[in-house]
């Protein structure tokens, strides 16, 4: 991982690698370099750290740089964020660029040494570069083929060698590759964000394809050596749609735009004069639900668990993508899988969804791009159309992504006759009226309740039911973004052991929205607060609580409560990040995308 970028055409080589990386800069990196030929011959400039060391180095550079280059973005995970393992990697006649993992690259490498190879990193994706090498002998795409009948993982690899100066090659396997068509110019990019500044025309490149990029067009390779036809698809997103504006940093801009993210996504399916919900699925068929996530996206899946469970009655198991294929998943002849993913490229999800398919289960995927390897091989799929989401943690997705499975669990809920007649004006309302509701709670100032937290090393988030599945993605984010080591639980189990670690001054941030649970809430935040806790609260008007800093919510239905108050966490997690001085849009060590498993 992380980002890929290729190029050829009459412009200026590094101008548009160096657009293209910058463009990519959201999916996280830690290293960075371009490579290109030069007379001839394969140049490489690499730098540990940001984009702007590449570019200053490119700048004091006195080698003529040709019409041709690959460039990469790293996220590392086989050796240090070094400049020596910085891609590209060159071995011989090799050189490439490459995102994912190979699962028997040291398999690989003890076979390569024995025939003389030898490497300087500790990367795999040298280990590939040799590969290729050893079966090169003037054919290339042979070599890649033979190549990938002995790799194991998944990549995404854009290819130069030295004596063909006039070609860019690349190949996918289980990662995103698009190759953009411009005017007599071409393309390669891991993400067709990095590339809208040149062309929004581009093709998919699938598995068992090797695409051969020239100055005179493009030639797409399948395994039998037949040349391929492609479609050329257009994107629909403006290269404009990625600025800040006026914001000081994208997560802040990605937050301000929910409300209107999610009107739009409620006039695509909820019609409140028939109060019916259209264009989505009707979950009520199965007898259970298997919901299967990474990160952000699992915790969305909690709370479609608790609504799909409570309010529609309809048992679900929510598992870890990286966990679920590993633990034989017990299915029934009615059972459906529900596959969360902001991307659709997230490896170990895309593991689990080929799983259940090649079981013969149903799966039904919600993502944001339309793309998507998930998109592609699901059964059936909702888009939540958030538009291009620049900062690495998540928030208007998320917000979507609950948004969908609240509508999902509503429908079911009325298709089994459990929502009462006079109830439905009333929650067919609520959900109309809610992005001018969060609108208002965004615009609160939160800087005073952030000042209260971001010297502190520890914070527990602590809620019951639905509140406690907004502590999870409340304290992830927290820890995303400011570098707090943050927790949550069930407000029940913090005096289960956990309790030991409250210092006083340690913030506990305690959830309070639901009406039943609300008394014993209290009395889980009266025990921290005894410990000397700094308890901070997010509570519905109804509910008073002495001497504690609140954020006082509107009560609303469980259907869309959680829709309200994450945005609420999302700002605060902004802030306390904001006093600590981190990369906000870029946190350290993360990556947008996580296209390895």
């Amino acid at each position: 991982m992380c980002g890929i970028i290729g190029y050829i055409g009459k412009r200026k080589v590094a101008d548009v690698l160096l657009t293209g990386l910058k463009n990519l800069e959201y999916r996280g990196y830690d290293s960075c370099g371009i490579s290109f030929f030069s007379n001839d011959e394969i140049k490489s400039i690499k730098s540990a750290g940001k984009i702007q060391g590449l570019e200053e180095k490119i700048k004091n550079t006195e080698i003529e740089m040709g019409h041709l280059g690959i460039a990469h973005t790293r996220w590392a995970t086989h050796g240090s964020a070094s400049e020596m393992n910085a891609h590209p990697h060159t071995v011989s006649n090799i050189t490439l660029v490459h995102n994912g993992i190979i699962e028997n690259a040291e398999l690989l490498k003890g076979e390569l040494l024995e025939k003389g190879y030898f490497f300087q990193t500790e990367t795999d994706t040298e280990v590939v570069a040799a590969l290729i090498d050893s079966y090169y002998q003037g054919d290339l795409v042979s070599a890649i083929f033979k190549a990938e009948n002995r790799m194991k993982g998944s990549y995404a690899l854009g290819i130069i060698v030295k004596g063909e100066s006039d070609k860019i090659y690349a190949v996918r396997k289980d990662s995103p590759l698009v190759i953009g068509y411009g005017n007599e110019e071409y393309f390669i990019a891991s993400d067709i964000s990095a590339i809208l500044e040149f062309t929004k025309q581009y093709v998919l490149l699938e598995e068992g394809e090797v695409a051969i990029l020239e100055s005179s067009g493009v030639k797409v390779i399948d395994s039998n050596y037949q040349e391929v036809v492609k479609k050329v698809l257009l994107a629909d997103i403006d290269a404009e749609r990625q600025s800040k504006n006026s914001y000081e940093h994208y997560m802040l801009k990605e937050i301000m735009e929910e409300p209107i993210l999610l009107e739009n996504l409620i006039k695509m399916f909820v019609d409140s004069e028939k109060m019916v919900i259209s264009n989505l699925p009707d979950v009520s068929k199965y007898e259970e639900i298997h919901i299967v996530a990474c990160g952000s996206a699992l915790y969305a899946g909690e709370v479609g668990k608790y609504l799909l469970e409570e309010k529609s009655r309809i048992p679900v198991f929510v598992s870890a993508a990286s966990e679920y294929r590993y633990r034989s998943p017990i299915y029934s002849h009615k059972t459906l899988v529900i596959l969360i993913s902001q991307s659709g490229e997230t490896a170990d999800t895309i593991a689990a969804l080929r799983m259940a398919k090649d079981r013969g289960i149903p799966t039904l995927a919600i993502v944001n791009t339309e793309s998507s390897t998930i998109a592609r091989e699901v059964d059936d799929v909702i888009f939540i159309k958030a538009g291009v989401e620049v900062a690495v943690a998540t928030t208007k997705a998320y917000i979507l992504q609950v948004a969908i499975l609240s509508l999902l669990s509503l429908k079911a809920a009325i298709a089994k006759g459990i929502i009462r007649d006079s109830e439905m004006s009333f929650l067919f309302d609520e959900f109309i009226s809610l992005p001018e509701k969060i609108q208002e709670v965004l615009h609160r100032n939160y800087q005073n309740i952030a000042k209260e937290i971001y010297n502190s090393s520890t914070v527990f988030f602590i809620g019951r039911g639905i509140d406690y599945t907004m502590c999870l993605e409340g304290s992830l984010k927290l820890k995303e973004v400011s570098y707090i080591h943050s927790e949550a639980y069930q407000a029940g189990e913090l005096k289960h052991g956990s309790i030991s670690l409250i210092e006083r001054g340690t913030p506990v941030i305690a959830l309070i929205t639901s009406e039943e649970l609300k008394d014993k809430s209290v009395s889980n935040l009266i025990e921290a607060k005894s410990r000397g806790a700094k308890c901070i609260v997010v509570v519905t008007e109804k509910t008073e609580i002495e001497e504690v800093l609140k954020i006082v919510v509107e009560e609303l239905s469980s259907f869309t409560q959680t829709l309200l108050v994450v945005p609420i966490l999302q700002l605060l997690a902004y802030e306390v990040a904001k006093l600590r001085g981190c990369e906000i849009d870029q946190p350290r060590n993360l990556a947008k995308s996580v296209t390895v498993e």
